[in-house]
Order: structure tokens, then C-alpha cells, then sequence
């Protein structure tokens, strides 16, 4: 949520800023603005609305500056108004402020400002932009650090000062700031995607980090004024790969992009000699990972739920207790874990804040914390001691699809993984393993049916209320393909596991209340079967996602996607696929942005 772009060198800024601001739109925003230091001069120019407005308003602008900041807002305190739109100025009009986060004590400062200087806005923001005023004596890096010593909160910050046009300063606490390596030239952004058309090269501000960013160069010092020498990493996907592709939404793309993602999630750490696993990158021995007692699994949204698919696995395979834990409650209910206990982070930006402050509580706890992310060089990934990348790519869609099905890949290899060092046997992983080689495979077979989806779209969209029901591991998918609907189609949807129905859901059933029924064939089939019945029953449309072949399924379903037959362990990477393709195809039946979905944002870095 919010982003932030900043360009210095020897281009024109400004397209370059625009076109910043253009890859950082799934991080969700409601405003946007840019500011350039144009000769002795600081030019602004802000919008409420999508970039085109923003790029509306500056239209003919010819401008020959070299450096400037831009942002996208995601309003927290204030108002959608152009006033509350960032970058903020100070009173004389010659600093400029672009900041992601929050600033807890700002009514506090804000207080103490307001009989020296003139705040024209409401929000938390503004107050960066006027202690940097009173703190500016001719270095703008001190002022900047000296500023940031009254705050107590989180931020990424980028600040431009009129008379100072070859520097930008940068700084991060929570909230993620990259700068991006080019000839004489940087690009500063919140994550590596608007700056992929320029270069791959980047090293990651770590909280408590300021910089100097010049055309010669980025020098990093903490908040104390300790130089930090920093690496530079390089980023595994291009421009190119970050694009539409011919699709006509970012979210449909990724959805296709399931088969060949999911093969580089599982490439190379699959033996299948062992049935087992490899995933080295958790930098454990064989007897630490047999020492383990207890795993918690720590996810917010979409990765929580696949992370209750990891628990289903862990504990089938492994036979020791799992927890999954809403990273934003972790922390505070002072959980109970020691040296013994794996903690597993799961997020696709590797920036979450809430997964962020529970990862830190746990390691204060003394528990093993291990990193499944997919952003390399992401914050979450140099905080924990290993972990794995999931390899799912630029995920631009709001609403997750591919880092979700590489996220379960991943942990149901680290369960076969652990699995074979306690209680499975060779043949039994070897069972798994291959068939999930096959797996990209039946994830393309599920695509087929996009067609057939389409039409139960435009059957279903009128209806205002959802109940999406699976049992065992199909559970977490029916929460996963409520939690999609609800995303992008803004319809009310609910998920329960089969049996709890009769326990209260059931009496929202109705003819006006379809059901989404995972029904595919496993050792809970006839349970489920039985569940379905009682939906019928009262009335209520069933649309069923079930196993090829299976002509029973007809008689208790109104209509049904087909899925390929597979693992029961491995079914949600497949069973998954048509209920993102029916959450997708509904949300087009609406008119809806299926993209960049109102009020949500791709990254939460903020609490």
C-alpha cells in the first residue's frame, strides 16, 4: 500500500516518474503526485484518482529536470482530497516529502508545529515535511536523521530539497525503500518493479537507514551516523515477464502462469530416488529438523490460508503439532514457543508488517524462524536465518493467484522433506513426488475449463450471497476461493468446512444462496456428498468442483467444473484454479477492477 518513485540522473524525470507510478498501481492508492526540482524552482503537481488523471493534469508539461519523487496514497489519516495527496511541502515551498508508513506520535508533533508553521493538510505525513524544515541547516541528510529522531512510528521516505539538485535522500523504518543501480543514474522505489525497465541491479534499505543518493553515487548511514556498507543484489525477473502479455488483466495472466511457475517452484528439489525433498535454503541438519517439536506457520490473508494447507501436510506426514497464527495477532497474545519451535514466515512481498513484528517477537523467543517468500532480497527474507523463495514471479494483481499455489507447493515439499526424516517411507514420498511432477500438468487441464466458467459466471453474478464448503484439505481452498470472491466481485462469501454447516450456517441457505461445493474424490467424499444433500435440500444452487469421470456428482449439482484426479494431499493446487477463474469471471460479469480491487492494497506495510 502507497508507493513511492524517485529518479536521478541524466534523463528527464518525469516519464520516468509516471511510468514508476504505473507499476507500483496494484500496491493500491487513491491519490497520486509528483515533485521535480527544476532549476531554482521545486514544481509539484498532485491528483485524486488513478495515474491517467495525475498524467491528465501534466499533459504538454515540458520539463527538463533530471530529479524528482513521485507517490501513489492509500489514505490512512485523512481524507481522499488533493490537499492530503503526498509529496507535502514545507512552509517556504522548497522541500518535498514523499512517505509510506505511519506516524503514531504525529498528533503529538503536530501539536508543537502548528504555532510556527502552517499545515495545509490532515494527514500524519505533512509533519515529516515541517520537522525537516526546523532541523535544515545546509545538509539535508542531517535534517532528515535529525527529524526522524522526534518520530515513533514506520516510514519510507524519500525527500528532494530545491537548492540541493543532485541528491535525493531516502530512509526506511517498516517500510520498504529499494534503489536501483544504473550508469550515473538511480531509481528509487518501494519495490524493484518500477525500475525493472532500467535496471536489474539493487540493493534494499534495512530498517534504521538513511542514503544519500547522487548522481556519483548512494551513500548509507544509520539514524546514529554509522556508515553501512551494502550489497547489491541482482533481480531474477525482467520487465518483460512483469507485463500483460496479451491478457486483458494482470490477474487472468497470472493465473495462466500456474503451470510454468509451479515448475520453478519444484525445480530441482525433488529426489526422487529418496522420495524426498531439498530444500536446502533452510539451513538446518538433518538431527536440527528431527529436534523440532512444534511448527507455527505465521501468514496474513491469502498465505494464511495457505498456510493451513501446510498444516494439514505437516501434521499427515511429519506427526508433530502445527499452529498457523494471523501474523497480526501473533505477538500479542504472547505466544508460547521456545528453541525447539520452527516458525515459518509466509508472505509474497516479503514486506508484511504484521508477519514483520511477529517474526522479531518470535526470534525474541528463541525460535527457529525460517523465511517463504517470493520477493528476492525482500525484508523478510534478510531477517530470517534461511527460508525459501517461491519463485512465482511479479505477482501485479491485487489478489493473489500463483504465489498462493507456489506458496502450498513449497510447504508441502518442506512436509515431505521433514516427513521422510520421521515417518515416511521412501515408496510413500516417492508416491507424492512424482505425482506432483505432474502437477503443472492437471493445473493446465483445470485451465481448460475458462470457457465453461465464463458462462456459470454470467449464470451466477445476480446473486448477492455465496457459501463456499470443502472438508479436510479443501477447507482452506473453499476459504481461499471465498476470500477471491469477496476480493474483486465485492460479493459477500463465507467458507466453511462441510461438516460445521448444520451447526448455524446452514440456516442463511436459500434459493437466493448458492453453494460452492468442493466435492472431488478422496476419503471424504461420501461426508461431503451427504453436506451437499442438505444444501440441496433447502433449496440452494450448488455449482460443484469435481474429480474427471465422476457421473455421480450430477445428480446433486446444478452445475459442475471439472478437475483432474491427483494426490489428495496435492488436490488444493489443483482445486484452487477454478475457483480463482469463477471469482474472476464474476468480477468481469460486475464491471468490476479486477486488478486493483477498491480499498486493498497488494503489500500491508502498514499495522
Amino acid at each position: 500500500m502507497c508507493g513511492i518513485v524517485g529518479y536521478i540522473g541524466n534523463k528527464q524525470a518525469l516519464p520516468i516518474l509516471l511510468q514508476g507510478l504505473r507499476r507500483l498501481e496494484y500496491r493500491g492508492y487513491d491519490s497520486a503526485g509528483v515533485a521535480l526540482v527544476e532549476g531554482n524552482q521545486l514544481r509539484r503537481e498532485r491528483s485524486v484518482g488513478r495515474i491517467e488523471e495525475l498524467a491528465a493534469k501534466l499533459k504538454g508539461t515540458e520539463s527538463a529536470s533530471t530529479l524528482g519523487i513521485a507517490h501513489t496514497r492509500w489514505a490512512t489519516h485523512g481524507g481522499v482530497t488533493e490537499e492530503n495527496a503526498h509529496p507535502h511541502f514545507d512552509c517556504k515551498e522548497v522541500i518535498a516529502v514523499a512517505h509510506n508508513g505511519i506516524i503514531e506520535n504525529y498528533k503529538e508533533i503536530r501539536s508543537t508545529l502548528v504555532p510556527k508553521h502552517t499545515l495545509r493538510s490532515q494527514t500524519d505525513s505533512e509533519i515529516l515535511t515541517h520537522l525537516i524544515e526546523e532541523h535544515y541547516h545546509g545538509n539535508l541528510r542531517k535534517a532528515v536523521a535529525a527529524a526522524l529522531a522526534h518520530v515513533r512510528g514506520t516510514y519510507g521516505l524519500a525527500v528532494v530539497h530545491r537548492d540541493q539538485p543532485d541528491l535525493i535522500i531516502v530512509a526506511r523504518m517498516g517500510s520498504p525503500l529499494v534503489i536501483g543501480m544504473g550508469d550515473a543514474e538511480y531509481y528509487i522505489a518501494s519495490d524493484p518493479s518500477p525500475m525493472l525497465a532500467h535496471t536489474k541491479r539493487v540493493t534494499f534499505l534495512d530498517d534504521g537507514e538513511i542514503a544519500e543518493v547522487t548522481r556519483s553515487g548512494v551513500h548509507t548511514v544509520t539514524l546514529m551516523d554509522e556508515d553501512v556498507n551494502k550489497c547489491i543484489s541482482e533481480i531474477e525477473w525482467d520487465d518483460a515477464t512483469a507485463q500483460k502479455q496479451g491478457y486483458e488483466h494482470f490477474m487472468l495472466k497470472e493465473i495462466f502462469d500456474q503451470p510454468a511457475v509451479l515448475k520453478d517452484a519444484i525445480r530441482g528439489r525433488i529426489d526422487l530416488e529418496e522420495g524426498t525433498a531439498h530444500l536446502g535454503g533452510i539451513n538446518l541438519t538433518d538431527d536440527q529438523m528431527r529436534s523440532i517439536d512444534r511448527i507455527v506457520l505465521i501468514a496474513c490473508g491469502t498465505a494464511s490460508y495457505a498456510a493451513m494447507i501446510g498444516k494439514y501436510a505437516f501434521e499427515r506426514l511429519v506427526d508433530i503439532p502445527v499452529e498457523v497464527d494471523v501474523a497480526s495477532e501473533f505477538r500479542y497474545r504472547d505466544p508460547v514457543i521456545n528453541e525447539r519451535t520452527l516458525v515459518f514466515a509466509i508472505s509474497q512481498s516479503g514486506e508484511t508488517l504484521d508477519t514483520l513484528a511477529a517474526i522479531r517477537e518470535a526470534r525474541r523467543k528463541g525460535a527457529i524462524v525460517r523465511g517463504i517468500v517470493n520477493v528476492v532480497g525482500s525484508t523478510i527474507a534478510r531477517e530470517t536465518e534461511g527460508g525459501t523463495y517461491i519463485h512465482a514471479g511479479p505477482e501485479l494483481a491485487v489478489a493473489s493467484t500463483k504465489a498462493f499455489t507456489n506458496m502450498v507447493a513449497v510447504l508441502l515439499l518442506y512436509a515431505v522433506q521433514f516427513g521422510r526424516l520421521k515417518r515416511v517411507t521412501p515408496t510413500t514420498g516417492r508416491r507424492i513426488l512424482t505425482e506432483m511432477l505432474e502437477i503443472p500438468k492437471k493445473i493446465s487441464i483445470a485451465l481448460e475449463q475458462n470457457d465453461a466458467i465464463r458462462q456459470i459466471a454470467q449464470q451466477y453474478s445476480n446473486y448477492s450471497n455465496y457459501l463456499f464448503l470443502g472438508r479436510g484439505m479443501n477447507y482452506p481452498v473453499a476459504m481461499e476461493g471465498a476470500l477471491k470472491l469477496k476480493e474483486i466481485s465485492y460479493i459477500h462469501s463465507e467458507a466453511y468446512p462441510g461438516g460445521e454447516m448444520k451447526h448455524g450456517p446452514i440456516a442463511l441457505l436459500s434459493s437466493t444462496f448458492p453453494v460452492v461445493a468442493i466435492h472431488t474424490k478422496n476419503a471424504l467424499y461420501d461426508k461431503m456428498e451427504s453436506n451437499i444433500e442438505e444444501v440441496r435440500a433447502r433449496g440452494a444452487k450448488v455449482i460443484a468442483i469435481a474429480t474427471q469421470g465422476d457421473d455421480r456428482v450430477h445428480e446433486i449439482a446444478d452445475e459442475v467444473i471439472w478437475v483432474p484426479a491427483t494426490e489428495a494431499i496435492l488436490e488444493p493446487l489443483v482445486n484452487t484454479i477454478p475457483l480463482q477463474l469463477f471469482a474472476y469471471h464474476m468480477a468481469i460479469q460486475l464491471g468490476r477492477d479486477v486488478d486493483r480491487p477498491r480499498n486493498l492494497a497488494k503489500s500491508v506495510t502498514v499495522e
